[in-house]
């Protein structure tokens, strides 16, 4: 192990009372809260230059140095998975990931993730926090992802979208017929009684979802929808709880529903349809080292196309009766 650059920050306001290290795997989410813990415990935090324990309560305003230690993976291997690869310099690496591939390794999928794919194709990502992983997809969840390739690279990419500088959007069928585009400005937890959904609760985390309407369907919408900021399933639980659940979305969608007067390929695109019809289509952000704007965009898949051409020709023909 060998230490990484220090990192000065500072304690915002809004997490006065809290204990240090929840504070800090607040604002620092690369690491993890028992990670932190360890480093205030061996001395590698100063809180206005003294040495803290991890219980201590903040005020806010305080002034930390941490100096972290880079890591290396040893739990995860590297495997031999084809990436889908859009750009790559020095820095980051942006690609296009597939519906049906986990971004990281968890109890059902031990194997076979993006973070295998990633330690295969540049093994110096084992010293970064998740292989420089900074933000997720869900598992069936289509379309672009950067990864950090260095540790400079990656506290820009991690504070880029802490301050919602990195702009992310996403094409969206949801149930319903919208007429306009809004803003879905609503706090997301943990679904108070299934703990692997999530939910619009009372006391949860600040998040904020733009969208617009691309196109118009028989019963249905395609959204373009701009992250404000970056909860988990996010998109999917804002759209279920203004009414207008995703296509396809296991968890938060409910039963399926077809279109009037739907005929036998539109039906049969619906019930084969076997994920969120959602897809992740324009990144854009500052380049960590250059300072230059980039901004990468990424074609729906197959599948997502095969269905939205499926109600293209459903509208159609219902206006040609």
């Amino acid at each position: 192990m060998s230490s990484e650059s220090p990192v000065s920050i500072q304690i915002p306001p809004e997490l006065a009372g809290q204990r240090l290290d929840q504070a800090l795997a607040q604002i620092l989410p690369e690491y993890s809260r028992s990670r932190l813990k360890g480093w205030i415990e061996a001395g590698r935090v100063m809180l206005d230059g003294r040495l803290p324990r991890p219980r201590d309560a903040v005020s806010g305003g305080e002034a930390v140095e941490l100096r972290p230690l880079l890591e290396p993976v040893h739990h995860d291997r590297p495997q031999a998975i084809e990436l889908d690869v859009r750009y790559e310099d020095a820095a980051i690496v942006v690609l296009n990931k597939p519906a049906g591939l986990v971004v990281h390794p968890a109890a059902g999928n031990p194997e076979g993730t993006l973070l295998n794919a990633l330690l295969h194709r540049a093994p110096e990502l084992a010293a970064l926090p998740r292989a420089g992983i900074v933000h997720r997809l869900d598992k069936q969840t289509s379309g672009l992802m950067v990864v950090a390739k260095t540790p400079a690279a990656h506290r820009h990419l991690v504070a880029a979208l802490a301050e919602h500088a990195v702009g992310r959007e996403y094409l969206a069928l949801v149930q319903g017929e919208l007429i306009a585009g809004g803003t879905v400005d609503a706090p997301i937890g943990r679904h108070p009684r299934d703990r692997k959904r999530m939910a619009v609760v009372l006391g949860g985390k600040h998040a904020v979802s733009h969208y617009r309407v691309e196109e118009r369907f028989v019963g249905h919408t395609l959204l373009r929808v701009h992250l404000e900021t970056g909860r988990t399933h996010q998109i999917r639980v804002h759209m279920a709880h203004i009414r207008h659940a995703i296509v396809g979305d296991p968890a938060y969608g409910g039963r399926l529903r077809l279109p009037p007067a739907a005929g036998e390929a539109l039906t049969a695109q619906l019930r084969g349809f076997g994920r969120q019809a959602l897809h992740a289509a324009r990144l854009t952000l500052e380049h960590p080292v250059s300072g230059e704007v980039l901004s990468w965009a990424a074609d729906i898949p197959d599948d997502m196309h095969a269905l939205l051409d499926a109600f293209r020709a459903h509208r159609q023909a219902r206006s040609d009766d």
